[in-house]
């Protein structure tokens, strides 16, 4: 919660809570609300836009005097606390959250995106409402519902069904089956701004279906498109009418109603267009992908994963709306007025920024035998990039002309408008410079064939590996050069080159020619046979590569005039297998990917693989332990067993050389000793002395034997 000092630092400044800032419409309306200043709105929207625009472009990194201080919840415990976000609020109770937002100036609940939201926020407005008398200014509640709750609704003219509905309309509505509680929520919020509006002020937003950022329910469009699918697929007929706003605009809504606190309680929020399902899926495929569209029934729809119930309710919808009160009473900076399909391209690149699915567009150049291909294919493979081959660009293009060609012959080019004949003729004249050159192709059709392959949208999407192409400085001058027939996009500025092409980052591989003989030497001769790669073949595409790059002339003088400066690996020096240390150095030059990462289903199968891989490690790991243990334990039973025999022996042995050593004792003992020691005892016995032991002593010393 905020203290007095830190409401000191930010004059001007309302507190207002949204709930979830971690979910798509949460996160983004917080996200706009937390750089408006309080009461912009107010003013007029001219004066506005250009601030807006400057300070738009630049990172929230935190509250900002006379702006909204945001506060909120999140949907994922785990997930990050967004840097514009002031405070996230913890409860482990409801009548905790109470108090917390019973500081908040402004209150918006978005109950669009989780069910359990609906029951939240009729209770958070029921609960602030019960506590007027703790209320010393005034709240407001902004319930953020969604026009689902009008469709069931019935035609205002039953002879005129194309009659939009408007705010005034409100209590005629009927709600979608699966959106009956959000009218009741609805019903609430109003309910209990009416009592006491100088202590509480309620709003509901009639919101459309969000689009723009990173993109929500239609999110599996742009995913599809941008992974090049050949088809997008459409539900149903595709003609129902879908009632649509940007979320930004939506966030500019909900600015003017904090600002402005308007009469009108109900406010319906959409843009101006009234376009179907199947104008917008066919819009996005246009953009980003092949233009094609598959309509499906919507029993096949349902058997889909891409989405969920509520959004598939959505999708099915056909409403016609016109949000009367937006247009007339508020002063938002419209980032979408006209709608989805008339703003595509601006929104696409919004989408692409958002989800930082930016294209990665990589020139790997150098001599022949240097591994460019299998350097490239490992990169391709680890990015998810397309690996452009100058055969496999000869070969696809041929390909495309020759089956254009082909309809040509028979007659089938009405849908095309004549392409199919232009396509036969260039291809003729393609073969004609092919007879009087030698079978080559002039490189005025291989350059159009790497821009048709570059300007490809699969291409623009992902990016591209360009495995040493162009091989001259002239081929890159007409490669990269700038398309005259396209105008430039909100930019004034003319380049020398076509920046939806150029690579941005150039790999020069190179070696001295000694080692690429050696390297191509030590291939197998089966790796060798038809191919270039013989000892007359890459001499002399060696020699024709280093007349080629000379100092003054090479490709690589091209990309440093224009500041692009490439990066030189000498492969020489790379011991490691399949070459990894070079792989690894263009990988930290290019940076991380730019795409989606693994699909769900990819995810699924490395966690599976990864779980199936603890197992089995865990499984020989035991084994061995277990192996250890046993062997281990027959060891030391031999070791036991050895012990015990080696000790037996041991003692047999001591035995046998005591009794050995024992035997001269004994003898001398025998004849010298125990004769006299014999009858000293006897004498002794006779006698019986007083002291037995000095008795047969002296009887010893007296009668000792001499020995010689």
């Amino acid at each position: 919660m905020a203290s007095e000092e830190e409401d000191q630092q930010l004059p001007n400044s309302k507190k207002l809570f949204i709930n979830h800032v971690d979910s798509y419409q949460g996160f983004n309306v917080a996200k706009y609300l937390a750089g408006c200043l309080v009461g912009a709105s107010l003013d007029d929207a001219e004066d506005e836009t250009e601030e807006a625009d400057e300070t738009e472009e630049q990172p929230l990194t935190g509250p900002k005097a006379g702006c909204y201080q945001i506060v909120g919840t999140l949907k994922n415990a785990d997930a990050k606390k967004p840097d514009f976000v002031k405070e996230i609020f913890e409860f482990d109770t409801r009548e905790k959250l109470l108090e917390q937002l019973i500081e908040c100036d402004v209150i918006v609940y978005d109950i669009t995106g989780s069910p359990d939201q609906v029951d939240e926020a009729a209770w958070a407005v029921s609960e602030v409402h019960a506590d007027m008398e703790r209320i010393d200014k005034q709240k407001m509640f902004i319930l953020i519902s969604s026009v689902m709750t009008w469709a069931r609704s019935k035609p205002l003219d039953p002879d005129d069904p194309e009659i939009p509905f408007t705010e005034d309309d409100y209590r005629r509505r009927k709600p979608h089956p699966n959106f009956k509680e959000h009218l009741s929520c609805e019903k609430t919020v109003i309910k209990n701004g009416k009592t006491n509006k100088s202590k509480l002020i309620t709003f509901v937003v009639a919101s459309g279906i969000t689009y723009g950022a990173g993109e929500n329910i239609f999110h599996y469009l742009y995913k599809s498109a941008w992974h090049n699918a050949k088809q997008l697929l459409c539900f149903g007929s595709g003609q129902n009418v879908l009632p649509t706003i940007h979320i930004k605009d939506l966030a500019g809504v909900i600015q003017n109603i904090a600002d402005m606190k308007p009469k009108t309680r109900y406010i319906v929020a959409t843009d101006d267009s009234q376009t179907t399902l199947e104008e917008i899926v066919k819009g996005v495929s246009s953009s980003l992908a092949t233009g094609a569209v598959l309509n499906i029934t919507k029993e096949e729809a349902f058997l889909r994963s891409e989405i969920n119930q509520d959004d598939f309710d959505m999708l099915l919808s056909n409403l016609r709306m016109d949000s009367v009160f937006v247009k007339e009473n508020m002063k938002i900076r419209w980032v979408s007025e006209t709608g989805i399909v008339e703003n595509l391209p601006k929104i696409v690149k919004e989408f692409r920024e958002s989800r930082k699915l930016l294209p990665m567009r990589v020139c790997v150049l150098g001599p022949p035998a240097v591994g460019k291909t299998a350097i490239c294919a490992e990169l391709a493979k680890q990015y998810k990039l397309h690996h452009i081959k100058i055969k496999d660009v000869i070969d696809e293009a041929m390909s495309r002309y020759e089956a254009s060609a082909a309809r040509a012959e028979k007659g089938d080019e009405e849908d095309d408008d004549g392409k199919a004949q232009d396509d036969a003729e260039t291809l003729e004249n393609i073969r004609e410079a092919m007879e009087s050159n030698n079978g080559r192709i002039d490189d005025t059709y291989i350059i159009k064939f790497f821009r048709d392959k570059l300007k490809s949208m699969p291409c623009q999407n992902q990016g591209f590996l360009l495995d040493g192409f162009p091989k001259t400085n002239e081929q890159a001058k007409e490669l990269f050069a700038p398309d005259e027939d396209l105008e430039e996009e909100e930019d004034d500025e003319k380049t020398s080159f076509d920046k939806t092409i150029m690579p941005e980052a150039i790999i020069l591989l190179d070696a001295a020619d000694d080692f690429l003989r050696n390297r191509i030497m030590n291939l197998s001769e089966t790796m060798v046979t038809g191919t270039h790669n013989d000892e007359e073949g890459l001499n002399r595409r060696l020699n024709a590569y280093r007349d080629l790059n000379q100092e003054d002339e090479s490709v690589i003088n091209y990309f440093d005039e224009l500041e692009i400066f490439p990066e030189k690996i000498d492969v020489s020096k790379d011991t490691s297998k399949n070459n990894a240390d070079t792989v690894a150095k263009i990988k930290k030059i290019i940076g991380e990917p730019r795409n989606y990462g693994p699909t769900d289903e990819e995810r699924e199968e490395m966690r599976r693989a990864a779980e199936e891989a603890r197992l089995k490690k865990e499984a020989e790991e035991k084994a061995e332990r277990e192996r250890a243990e046993m062997e281990e334990a027959m060891q030391r039973r031999a070791r036991q067993e050895e012990w015990a025999k080696n000790l037996e022996q041991v003692k047999k042995e001591e035995y046998e050389l005591l009794e050995a050593q024992s035997i001269p004792l004994r003898n001398y003992l025998m004849k010298h000793v125990m004769p006299t020691l014999t009858k000293g005892l006897i004498e002794c016995c006779k006698v019986r002395p007083e002291d037995s032991v000095d008795f047969l002593a002296e009887y010893l010393f007296q009668n000792n034997p001499q020995i010689d």
